[in-house]
């Protein structure tokens, strides 16, 4: 594929493309049974969220692993407290919703097959940093399809799947806090990233819950608008 067509815009799909892919995303995250094997995309941008934030606060990344129950781990080295522990700790649930927003800004400027080549770089780059066969597993046919979509069909094809994917990312970037929240109302996951945020900076839990909803609605309330013209 040439670099022309990479960086290239491409025409903008039909409203009802845009339309039907949005429905297609929420019919893979409202249904708890399909949820339950979605999330483990979301799972991806979320340890990878955290991944890169780690790297670009210099701390040193040891590896990520994702699990079957689409729980992951990311584990980094470096300071145990201070600005860079803190970003990477709150990378976490805001990486998926951000990550949306940025590809409805590119699918708003007309940018679709940039964004599926941006996609499978990014998957490739988190590939060598997995450390568990579930996980490479995941990432390795995560990337494989935003490859072969990019390399192998055409304009309509591609905008389905690229806009499926970011709606994907902004309502699936939605769920996960307040699974969360409700997971420690029953006495679950003690040790959550709000938790160890709480931790490192003496804010209360429910302070970094506010900011995991606050950036997740405002990318879907924004990226949705990009997304549909608006």
């Amino acid at each position: 594929m040439a670099s022309s067509e990479i960086f290239g815009t491409q025409p903008a799909p039909e409203l009802w493309l845009v339309i039907g892919t949005a429905v297609l995303a929420l019919a893979a995250v409202v249904p708890h049974a399909v949820w339950r094997l979605s999330r483990n995309a979301i799972t991806i941008a979320h340890e990878g969220g955290h991944g890169l934030i780690a790297l670009a606060t210099g701390r040193r990344l040891d590896g990520i692993r994702l699990h079957s129950d689409t729980s992951g781990l990311t584990v980094s080295r470096g300071k145990p407290t201070g600005l860079g522990m803190i970003l990477t700790a709150a990378a976490g649930y805001t990486a998926p919703p951000l990550l949306g927003l940025g590809g409805a800004w590119l699918l708003a400027a007309h940018r679709i097959t940039l964004l599926l080549w941006i996609a499978t770089a990014l998957l490739l780059a988190m590939l060598v940093m997995i450390r568990n066969a579930y996980g490479a597993l995941t990432v390795i046919l995560t990337g494989s399809a935003f490859l072969l979509v990019s390399w192998l069909t055409g304009p309509l094809v591609q905008a389905g799947f690229a806009y499926t994917a970011v709606w994907f990312l902004l309502l699936g970037g939605v769920r996960p806090a307040f699974e969360l929240q409700s997971k420690r109302r029953h006495g679950g996951a003690p040790d959550s990233d709000a938790d160890q945020l709480a931790r490192l900076t003496h804010v209360p839990p429910a302070m970094w819950f506010f900011l995991f909803h606050s950036v997740s609605l405002c990318a879907l309330i924004g990226g949705g608008r990009w997304l549909l013209g608006l």
